[in-house]
C-alpha cells in the first residue's frame, strides 16, 4: 500500500493520491472493445459466437431454468446454500418493493391545471452478472429481482461461463429465485454487444435491450460506455467497473475487521481498489500489519496482492480532512469504523453505499441486507446513486387541464412564448384561452 499524510499534500497531490488505476481506461481496453462492438454490429450472432469461443473458451449457450436444471443444481449444493440464497432473495425483494416509486398524487398548480408523475417499467433490461474467477450469483439477485419488482417484461441475463461452458449451480438457483426462465452463458464485451444490438444465436435470440445493467471488469465497463454512445444506443445504469472500498478507521476500530473489509474487495480482481483512511498513525500501522497477516491466508492471495499494489493508506487526523477525502474520492463502498460514524453520515455527499459502525460489514450488503450492491464506481457516486427499482423504470409527467385552467394559464404561456420568439407556441395557447 502507498501511504500518504493528507495534511502534507497540496491539491494536485491529493488528486494523485486518490487516482484510480490508470489501466482501467488503457488504450488497449478501448481498442479491443471497439473491435468487438463493431464486429457484432456487422456480423451479429456469428461474431458473438466467434468472440465467445476465443475469449470465454466456449460458444454462447442458453440455459433454461426448468425442473431438470434446477434439480441438477440443487444436487450440487448443500441445502443450507439454497436456503441462504432464498433468504437473500426475499430480503432484496422486500426492500425493493418497499422503495418502488409510485404514481404521485395530482398536484393543482393553477385552478383547472392538475399534474402528476407516473412511473412505468422499461421494456427490456440487459443484465450482466460477473462470473470469471468468481461466480457472482449475488449480482444476479441484486439486479434481476429489482427489475422484476419494477415490472420489466423482458429481462435478459448474461454471465461468463466456466471453462467447460457451464455456469455455477448457485447461478441457476438464483435465477429461479429471481423468476427468470433462462440465463445466457456469455461474458465480456461480446455479451454487452449482444445485448446492445440484439443477435440470433444457435440456442435462440437475444433481443436488443433498452438499458444495460451490471458491474464488470474494465472491458465490460468500456463496452457499456461505447454502447451508450452509439446513435440510439441503449441507456446504461452507471459506471460500474472494478470494485472499490474505502474504510475509515480511528483508534477504536478493530484492526482485524478493518483489514478484513479491505481484503474483501481486494480479492475481487486485480483492478479492484481499496483505500484505508485512518485518523491516527497507530490505527493505520495496526491495520496495515493486519492486512499483511490476513492476505497470506486468502485462497485468492495472488489477486488480492495485485489489487493491493494500487491500494492507498491515508492518514487524516482532522475530521474535516476525513470528509474531504471521502467526498473527493466518491467510493463505491464506504465503511465507517469510527466512534462518531453516525455523525459523519450527514456530512457525506458522495458514496455508493455507506456501512455505519463496526458491525455493518460490507459483506452483509453484498449479499443479503436488501439494497442492491450494484453501485457507481470511478467517482460516479458524486452524481449517481446505486441501482434501485427506479433504475428499471421511467417517470413521465401527466397533465390534466380543463377550460378554466386553459383560460387562466393560456395568456401567461402565450406571453412567455412570444418573449422567446415562438409565435406558434403562443397561438396554441391563445386558441384555447380565447375560445
Amino acid at each position: 500500500m502507498k501511504t500518504f499524510d493528507w495534511s502534507q499534500l497540496d491539491e494536485a497531490q491529493k488528486r494523485e493520491a486518490l487516482a484510480r488505476p490508470a489501466h482501467r481506461a488503457a488504450a488497449d481496453v478501448t481498442g479491443v472493445v471497439r473491435e468487438i462492438m463493431q464486429d457484432v454490429a456487422l456480423r451479429g450472432g456469428a461474431a458473438v459466437n466467434d468472440w465467445c469461443i476465443k475469449l470465454d473458451g466456449a460458444p454462447p449457450r442458453r440455459i433454461a431454468i426448468n425442473n431438470e436444471t434446477l434439480n441438477a443444481a440443487r444436487d450440487q449444493l448443500a441445502p443450507a446454500d439454497t436456503r441462504a440464497i432464498r433468504m437473500a432473495a426475499e430480503n432484496i425483494r422486500v426492500f425493493h418493493q418497499a422503495t418502488k416509486p409510485e404514481d404521485s398524487a395530482l398536484i393543482e398548480t393553477t385552478a383547472g391545471v392538475r399534474s402528476k408523475l407516473a412511473w412505468r417499467a422499461i421494456g427490456a433490461a440487459g443484465i450482466y452478472v460477473p462470473g470469471g474467477t468468481a461466480p457472482l450469483f449475488s449480482s444476479l439477485l441484486m439486479q434481476a429481482i429489482p427489475a422484476q419488482v419494477a415490472g420489466v417484461k423482458t429481462r435478459v441475463v448474461v454471465t461468463p461461463p466456466s471453462k467447460d461452458g457451464s455456469v455455477h449451480p448457485a447461478m441457476i438457483i438464483a435465477a429461479a429465485e429471481a423468476g427468470l426462465d433462462a440465463i445466457w452463458a456469455i461474458g465480456g464485451a461480446q455479451a454487452i454487444a449482444a445485448l446492445t444490438f440484439g443477435v440470433e444465436l444457435e440456442d435462440g435470440i437475444i433481443p436488443r435491450c433498452d438499458k444495460l445493467f451490471g458491474p464488470g471488469n474494465a472491458y465490460v465497463a468500456e463496452a457499456k460506455k461505447q454502447a451508450n454512445a452509439l446513435p440510439a444506443g441503449p441507456a446504461v445504469d452507471m459506471p460500474a467497473g472494478p470494485s472499490e472500498v474505502m474504510v475509515v478507521a480511528d483508534s477504536a476500530a478493530d484492526p482485524v475487521i478493518a483489514a478484513a473489509d479491505l481484503l474483501s474487495q481486494a480479492e475481487h480482481d486485480k483492478d479492484a481498489q481499496v483505500i484505508l483512511v485512518a485518523t491516527t498513525k497507530t490505527a493505520l500501522t495496526a491495520i496495515l500489519e493486519e492486512v499483511e497477516e490476513q492476505v497470506s491466508t486468502l485462497p485468492r492471495e495472488e489477486i488480492a496482492r495485485a489489487s493491493l499494489s494500487e491500494a492507498r493508506a491515508i492518514l487524516a487526523r482532522d475530521p474535516n480532512d476525513v470528509i474531504e477525502v471521502i467526498n473527493m474520492y466518491g467510493p463505491e463502498h464506504l465503511a465507517l469504523q469510527t466512534e462518531d460514524a453516525g455523525d459523519l453520515v450527514d456530512r457525506i455527499e458522495a458514496a455508493g453505499a455507506i456501512f455505519v459502525g463496526g458491525w455493518a460489514a460490507e459483506t452483509l450488503g453484498d449479499y443479503a441486507a436488501g439494497p442492491s450492491h450494484v453501485l457507481p464506481t470511478d467517482g460516479g457516486a458524486r452524481t449517481l446513486g446505486g441501482l434501485t427499482t427506479a433504475s428499471f423504470m421511467t417517470s413521465m409527467s401527466v397533465q390534466y387541464v380543463n377550460e378554466e385552467g386553459a383560460r387562466a394559464l393560456g395568456p401567461i404561456a402565450a406571453r412567455l412564448a412570444r418573449l422567446e420568439g415562438l409565435e406558434g407556441h403562443a397561438r396554441a395557447a391563445d386558441y384555447r384561452s380565447e375560445a
